[in-house]
């Protein structure tokens, strides 16, 4: 599994031979301006939720590679009306695609489109591949449920947002990992704006002191599991 960070939220993931996109933010991204979209391959697109910060390419991807988006049932009827092709999901619920098997779960933050259309409930996916397994968990504030996900699978790496005042901040992914039963880390949403900017030094020390792996990509860097 191989899993390419594009800024802010915005992650590739590469699974069995399938390409992902996750929460697609690029191109309005002063600091992902070397990424250029129309370069982009994607089988699916995986939507956390609705917010502008996470779905400000979706079209433009899946228009040129007829990607299938995968999000809750709100998220995949709007862009089915426009459309594009879509699996509605919703919490809980699990389904098996070409490239493993996808849950959807929960997670506590808002979710509008821009344009006020509803945006259903946010949530996060745990992706279990051939050979590993991986959690996004979207924008969520610290919640007990993420004690479930290892009652059920065993996580090989943990995305979390770490920038706080919209989400998590960095203590609270570190108790996350307790919560989720996994050690290696990859730090998203943050730095993007004024709101979320972080100490990188300071947030990488204090998962190491609590033995743990905090990840900090450089944009369009690349993790292999």
């Amino acid at each position: 599994m191989k899993i390419t960070f594009y800024g802010h939220a915005s992650l590739g993931v590469e699974v069995s031979g399938r390409k992902i996109i996750v929460d697609p933010y690029i191109s309005a991204n002063p600091k992902a301006s070397h990424i250029d979209i129309n370069t982009l391959e994607a089988d699916f697109i995986l939507l956390t939720h609705a917010h502008g910060d996470h779905i400000l390419d979706v079209e433009a991807i899946a228009k040129r590679t007829n990607a299938v988006i995968i999000s809750n049932a709100e998220i995949a009827g709007y862009y089915g009306k426009k459309g594009f092709q879509s699996h509605p999901m919703n919490h809980g619920g699990s389904w098996n695609f070409d490239f493993g098997k996808v849950k959807y779960v929960n997670a506590i933050h808002s979710s509008s489109f821009p344009d006020g259309s509803n945006g259903g409930n946010p949530g996060g996916f745990v992706i279990e591949g051939e050979h590993k397994n991986i959690y996004i968990a979207g924008d969520t504030a610290l919640t007990m449920d993420m004690k479930l996900i290892p009652m059920r699978t065993k996580l090989d790496l943990a995305i979390f947002p770490i920038g706080d005042n919209f989400t998590m901040d960095v203590d609270d992914a570190i108790i996350a990992s307790d919560f989720v039963d996994c050690d290696k880390i990859l730090g998203i949403h943050y730095d993007t704006f004024g709101y979320i900017e972080i100490n990188h030094e300071e947030a990488i020390k204090k998962f190491f002191d609590k033995g743990k792996d905090l990840m900090l990509l450089e944009i369009g860097d690349f993790i292999e599991l």
